[in-house]
C-alpha cells in the first residue's frame, strides 16, 4: 500500500481508544438496571436471558462482522504489499520503484498494527500478517499475487523485475480499493468514524499510487505510441503503416471559440469550495439535466430503471462509473460522432447537427454544408436522398433549436429519428420525424427502398423512457407490466415519396424468454463471479448491424450478443445469444465479408474512462471474435489494442468497419483516444495488429473526451472522426503484413458506392483483374505456400495478363499459360485458409486466361 503516515496512524489508535473507552461507560451505565432481559429462541424453543452486558454486545452497532472481516483480511494484504516491496533492493536500482517500496516500508507496519489494536480492543481475532489462507475475500478479488508469481517476482531482475513488480502491485492496489468498495457496499459497515477515515485514505493513497505506477509501466514500453506528448493540434504521433493525407478541423460553428479542445470545466478544490459556500447558499443552483455525457452508451443513460436484482446495479450507476456528480454538461455539445458515406458525399455526425463533404475533387473533402440540429449522438444513413439521423437527448427539439426544452413534458421536445431530404446538399431540409420512447441512440437501415417504396428501419433506444404525458404508449419500468419501452427494439416504415409518415409498425420485445413470456429474457445484470466483468442488463441493444443479403443481423445488446433472423424485416426473430464474462457493455457488432464471422465491441468504462492503461486486463474493453456456425454463435478470441496508453486518455473498443483485401479479414478499428488500429482476424482465434496511428492526449493534466469515435474504410480511403480534433483521411502503405498488390485490390473493391455504419452488403472485386490474382499471390508466398518458382512463373504470367489486358490484345498461348497455372494449384493439402485463397487464385486466373484468350 501507498504512504499514510505514522502521524496518522496515531490519529486513528487514539480515536481507536478513546470510542473503546466510551462504550466501556456506557455498557457500565446499563449495567447497573436491575431488569430481566430476555432473547426469545425461534417458534417453539425456550427464551434464555441476559445479561447486560451481553445484551449490549448484541445490540453493539460501532462496527460490524463485515467491519471486522475486512481488517482481518487488510492485514494479510498489507504483509504481501511488504514482502514485494523487501525484494526491490537487490533486484532493481530504478530510482520510481525503490520509491515505492520506501513509502510502502514507511507504512505498512504502523498500518497492520492499528489493525491489529483494532481489532483486539473490541474483543475480535487479529490474524497475523502471513495468515493468507484465513481471509474471508479471494485472494482474486483481493488483488493478491499467487505464490507463483511471487516466486517469478524474486527470480526477475532490471526491467523484467520493475515491470512484474508495477503489474503485480498495481493490481495488489486496485484490489485494497476493491475491498473498500466492497465494505461500503454492506450495510451498516464504516459506522465508525475511525475506520471510516481509515479505509477513505486507503482508497484516495491507492488511487493515487495506481496513476503514478501506471506512469512508471507505460514508460517501461517500447511500443511508440506509449508516452506521446499532449497537445489539441500539437500532439504526438506514432504512425505504422499507413499514411495520415489530411487532417481537418470541426468547421466553424461546430465548436466553441472560447474553448475549441472542449476542456471541462476545473472543478474547485475543497479550499475554494469552502470559500464559496456562503455565497452559493443565496444563488439558485437549479438546472439542467447534467448526466448526459458525450460518448458511447454514457451519453443519455436512463433515469428510471427496472432492478432485475438486488446485485444489478442500476443503469446510472454502471453509466457514469468515475463520474464526479459535482461535474456538469453543457447545454449544447459539439462532439463528432459517426458517419455515413453515399457516392461521392461524406456526412459527418454531431452533437450539434451535421455536415456534408464533397469527395469528389480531390483526397481531401471539401466541406459544402453545415447543419444545426441539436440532439445527442447524432448517428446518421443515407438511403437514397434521404438522410435518417438518431436523436436521444432530452434537450432535442422538433424545430432544431439551440435552446433545448427545459420542462419535463413539452411539445416541443423531440427523441427520435430524424428524416431530412439532401437531394441538394447544400441545402438539406428536415421533411419527417418519428417520436420514439426511448430516444434513437443508433438505428440500422434493414431493407428498402423496396418496390412499395418504403424503408424499414430498426431503431435502438437506450435512454430513460419518456413520461406517457409526452408520449401515448410510452409504460416505464412498472413491475409486471408487459406494455413497458423496455426490452424492446423499434420497427420503423419510412415511405420514400412521403416521409411525414414514417411511423413505428412494431416494437417487438427481442429479449423474451419464448418459453416462460417473461420480458427479461436474457442477462439479468450483475457480474458473473469472481475477476469477471459486471455486465449491463439485457434491455435494449445498442448497435444492431444488418447483413441484408444474408437475412441476418448481429445485435450488441447490452448484456448479450445476439443474432437476428431479419428474412422477414418487420418481425425480427432471435435465433442465438451468447454471454461473455470479459464484457461489460456489447456495444458494437460488425460481419466479416462473407457473414461467416462476428466481431463484437466491449465499450468497458462507456468511452469516456481510461481503459487501454498497461495495468488493465487486455480481454477487458476488448473485441471479441465469434464463428457463425449453423446460426449458432461460437466463441474464438479477443483482441485488445496492445499499446499502453495514459490516465489523460478515454480508450476503449469503439467503431470500425471491414477493410476489403480479398482473402483476409481485416477491421479498422476507433479506440477513441487510444487512436486507430487494423487487425487481421482471418485466424479467429489469433487476431494481429498489422498498422495504426495514434495522438497524444488532448491535455497533459486533465481527461478531456476526445479520440477517434469511428474508423471506416470508403472507396480505397481510411476515414476518422476525431471527437474534437475533427477529420482525419489515411491511406493504407505496404509493409510486411500487406502489400502494394493487396492495397490495390482494395481499392478495386465494389462496396455500392455506399456505406452505413449499421448495414453491410457483400464487398465484390473484379475476379479478371491481374491485380486481385496478385493479391492472392501475395498472401500465399507469405504463408509459404508457395515454392518461389510458383511466384515467379504467377508473378510474370499475370504481368504479361496486365499488359495484355492493357493494350487491349488476345494472346492464346497465355491463355493456356494461365490455365495452366491455375490446373497446377496443389489445394488438397491445404489448411483451410489456404485452401479458399488457392481456390480464389484458380478462379481469378481462369477468369483472366478467358479474357485475354
Amino acid at each position: 500500500m501507498s504512504t499514510i503516515g505514522r502521524t496518522k496512524q496515531r490519529q486513528w489508535i487514539t480515536k481507536a481508544a478513546t470510542s473503546i473507552v466510551a462504550l466501556s461507560i456506557a455498557s457500565g451505565l446499563a449495567s447497573a438496571e436491575d431488569v430481566v432481559i430476555i432473547q426469545p429462541g425461534a417458534p417453539g424453543e425456550t427464551a434464555t436471558t441476559l445479561s447486560a452486558e451481553e445484551a449490549a454486545t448484541i445490540a453493539d452497532t460501532s462496527y460490524s462482522i463485515d467491519d471486522v472481516r475486512f481488517m482481518q483480511d487488510m492485514i494479510p494484504h498489507h504483509q504481501q504489499a511488504v514482502e514485494m516491496a523487501s525484494l526491490v533492493a537487490d533486484r532493481t536500482n530504478t530510482d520510481d520503484i525503490v520509491d515505492i517500496s520506501g513509502r510502502i516500508d514507511a507504512s505498512q507496519a504502523d498500518e497492520i498494527a492499528f489493525m491489529q489494536d483494532w481489532l483486539a480492543q473490541r474483543g475480535e481475532d487479529a490474524p497475523g500478517g502471513h495468515d493468507h489462507h484465513g481471509t474471508h475475500m479471494s485472494h482474486d478479488m483481493m488483488g493478491m499475487a499467487t505464490p507463483e508469481q511471487m516466486a517469478l517476482l524474486a527470480a526477475s531482475d532490471g526491467v523484467s523485475f520493475d515491470e512484474l513488480f508495477l503489474t503485480l502491485m498495481i493490481r495488489h492496489h486496485e484490489g485494497a480499493v476493491t475491498m473498500v468498495e466492497d465494505l461500503l457496499d454492506k450495510r451498516g459497515t464504516a459506522y465508525d468514524p475511525v475506520l471510516f477515515e481509515f479505509v477513505n485514505d486507503i482508497v484516495n493513497d491507492q488511487t493515487s499510487e495506481i496513476e503514478r505506477m501506471n506512469e512508471l509501466l507505460a514508460g517501461l514500453s517500447s511500443d511508440p505510441r506509449a508516452g506521446l506528448a499532449a497537445g489539441f493540434q500539437d500532439a504526438g504521433q506514432a504512425i505504422s503503416n499507413l499514411t495520415l493525407i489530411t487532417s481537418l478541423p470541426r468547421p466553424d460553428g461546430f465548436f466553441d471559440p472560447e474553448n475549441p479542445s472542449d476542456l471541462p470545466p476545473i472543478v474547485p478544490d475543497d479550499e475554494e469550495e469552502e470559500a464559496s459556500d456562503s455565497e452559493a447558499e443565496t444563488h439558485d443552483h437549479a438546472g439542467h439535466d447534467g448526466h448526459e455525457g458525450h460518448a458511447g452508451h454514457d451519453d443519455a443513460m436512463p433515469a428510471e430503471t427496472e432492478v432485475a436484482s438486488e446485485e444489478t446495479e442500476t443503469e446510472d450507476e454502471q453509466s457514469n462509473e468515475g463520474t464526479n456528480w459535482g461535474e456538469r454538461s453543457p447545454l449544447l455539445s459539439f462532439s463528432n460522432t459517426d458517419m455515413a458515406f453515399s457516392g461521392d458525399m461524406l456526412i459527418v455526425g454531431n452533437y450539434h447537427g451535421f455536415n456534408i463533404y464533397s469527395l469528389a475533387e480531390s483526397d481531401v473533402p471539401e466541406l459544402i454544408s453545415s447543419v444545426v440540429c441539436p440532439g445527442g449522438q447524432g448517428d446518421v444513413s443515407i438511403v437514397g436522398d434521404l438522410l435518417i439521423m438518431s436523436v436521444e437527448q432530452a434537450r432535442g427539439r422538433v424545430d432544431c433549436g439551440r435552446q433545448g426544452v427545459s420542462e419535463d413534458v413539452s411539445e416541443e421536445r423531440f427523441r427520435g429519428l430524424r428524416i431530412f431530404d439532401i437531394s441538394d446538399p447544400t441545402l438539406p431540409r428536415q421533411v419527417g420525424q418519428v417520436q420514439t420512447c426511448r430516444g434513437s441512440h443508433t438505428h440500422s437501415v434493414v431493407s428498402g427502398p423496396d418496390e412499395d417504396g418504403k424503408i424499414i428501419v430498426y431503431n435502438s433506444g437506450t435512454a430513460f423512457i419518456r413520461e406517457e404525458e409526452e408520449l401515448p404508449g410510452c409504460i416505464g419500468p412498472v413491475p409486471g407490466d408487459d406494455r413497458t419501452a423496455l426490452f424492446r427494439i423499434d420497427v420503423i416504415e419510412i415511405p420514400v415519396d412521403d416521409p411525414m409518415q414514417a411511423r413505428i409498425v412494431d416494437s417487438p420485445a427481442v429479449f423474451m424468454d419464448e418459453e416462460t413470456g417473461q420480458m427479461a429474457g436474457l442477462w439479468r445484470g450483475g457480474d458473473h463471479g469472481d475477476d469477471t466483468q459486471r455486465t449491463w442488463r439485457t434491455d435494449h441493444c445498442h448497435d444492431i448491424t444488418a447483413f441484408p443479403e444474408l437475412q441476418i443481423a448481429a445485435g450488441a445488446c447490452s448484456g448479450n450478443g445476439v443474432i437476428f433472423d431479419i428474412s422477414d424485416p418487420y418481425n425480427p426473430k432471435r435465433i442465438d445469444d451468447v454471454v461473455d464474462q470479459k464484457f461489460a457493455y456489447w456495444h458494437s457488432a460488425t460481419f466479416n465479408n462473407d457473414g461467416t464471422k462476428v466481431l463484437f465491441t466491449d465499450e468497458w468504462g462507456g468511452g469516456s474512462r481510461p481503459r487501454c492503461r498497461p495495468s488493465d486486463p487486455m480481454d477487458w474493453g476488448a473485441n471479441a471474435i465469434y464463428d457463425i456456425v449453423d446460426g449458432k454463435l461460437e466463441f474464438q478470441g479477443y483482441f485488445k489494442l496492445p499499446a499502453p496508453q495514459s490516465e489523460q486518455e478515454n480508450c476503449v473498443a469503439h467503431n470500425g468497419s471491414v477493410l476489403p483485401v480479398p482473402g483476409r479479414d481485416l477491421f479498422v478499428q476507433a479506440w477513441y483516444q487510444g487512436g486507430m488500429s487494423v487487425i487481421d482476424f482471418t485466424d479467429s482465434s489469433n487476431p494481429v495488429e498489422i498498422a495504426y496511428f495514434d495522438r497524444g492526449p488532448i491535455h497533459e493534466e486533465r481527461l478531456v473526451l476526445g479520440g477517434y469515435w469511428s474508423t471506416y474504410w470508403y472507396d480505397g480511403k481510411v476515414y476518422g472522426t476525431e471527437i474534437v480534433r475533427g477529420l482525419d483521411v489515411f491511406e493504407l502503405s505496404p509493409s510486411a503484413y500487406m502489400s502494394e498488390n493487396e492495397i490495390a485490390a482494395a481499392a478495386l473493391a465494389d462496396q455500392g458506392e455506399l456505406f452505413n455504419p449499421q448495414q453491410q452488403f457483400a464487398v465484390t472485386w473484379p475476379n479478371a483483374e491481374p491485380t486481385v490474382a496478385l493479391a492472392y499471390v501475395d498472401q500465399l508466398e507469405r504463408d509459404a505456400a508457395l515454392s518461389e518458382i510458383e511466384v515467379t512463373a504467377l508473378t510474370e504470367a499475370l504481368a504479361s495478363a496486365a499488359a495484355a489486358i492493357e493494350s487491349e490484345g488476345r494472346d492464346r498461348r497465355l491463355e493456356r499459360r494461365l490455365n495452366s497455372l491455375a490446373r497446377d494449384l496443389d489445394v488438397d493439402e491445404a489448411s483451410a485458409v489456404i485452401a479458399a485463397r488457392m481456390v480464389a487464385l484458380q478462379d481469378a486466373l481462369t477468369s483472366i486466361a478467358d479474357r485475354v484468350g
